[in-house]
């Protein structure tokens, strides 16, 4: 068997002498120097013919190297979209911290002189800061609520509070309502309002 570089060379010696007409197939220019015989020729076109008819009409081949590659690139696509959209996700939810960071930086009142100590829940915990009594009164109110920023609690007036739980309702530990809430007719203790400065 001769190889390709070889089958090469004897095509272009051919070409060059004008033996061979240019439009010529390659089959037949290789029968005609000789490096395939007839039978092998009839049997390559008979092979070719049989594939042509086994293929359905109208039905264009199918190339399985391309399809895939084609399924390929569709699902690099897709993980790429994901990709993008969960870094995407994760620059919001930076900059909607960096949000809340500046809106408590900016609008903490400051507790500096507090000598009251105001509980307060944090998830399952009870925490407790000091505060003024003027302050105490307002977060009592719902004028002013309690913000967490990283592992320390910050004081924000009501309007700043419900900015930030529009962003993240997790940072808000505490704001009341300023409504009065409802009483039942059938509670006996009806008449028995609660102190808003009780100290619990």
């Amino acid at each position: 068997m001769l190889s390709l570089p070889v089958v090469f060379t004897i095509i272009a010696r051919l070409t060059d002498s004008k033996k061979v007409s240019i439009m010529a197939s390659l089959q037949d220019q290789l029968l005609k120097a000789g490096i395939i015989d007839q039978k092998k020729a009839k049997k390559i076109k008979q092979e070719k013919r049989k594939q042509a008819k086994q293929q359905p009409k109208g039905k264009a081949v199918v190339n399985e190297a391309r399809e895939q590659a084609k399924r390929n690139l569709a699902q690099k696509t897709d993980r790429d979209r994901e990709i993008n959209l969960q870094h995407q996700a994760e620059a919001d939810k930076k900059a909607i911290r960096a949000q809340i960071s500046q809106l408590i930086s900016s609008n903490q009142i400051d507790r500096q002189g507090g000598e009251v100590s105001y509980q307060f829940p944090d998830g399952k915990k009870i925490k407790k800061i000091y505060v003024t009594s003027k302050l105490q009164n307002q977060l009592s109110k719902g004028q002013i609520g309690i913000a967490k920023l990283d592992q320390s609690y910050a004081l924000v007036p009501a309007v700043v509070a419900e900015k930030i739980q529009q962003r993240d309702e997790r940072t808000i530990v505490m704001l009341n309502s300023n409504t009065k809430s409802e009483v039942d007719d059938d509670d006996p203790y009806a008449d028995y309002q609660i102190p808003d400065d009780l100290m619990w």
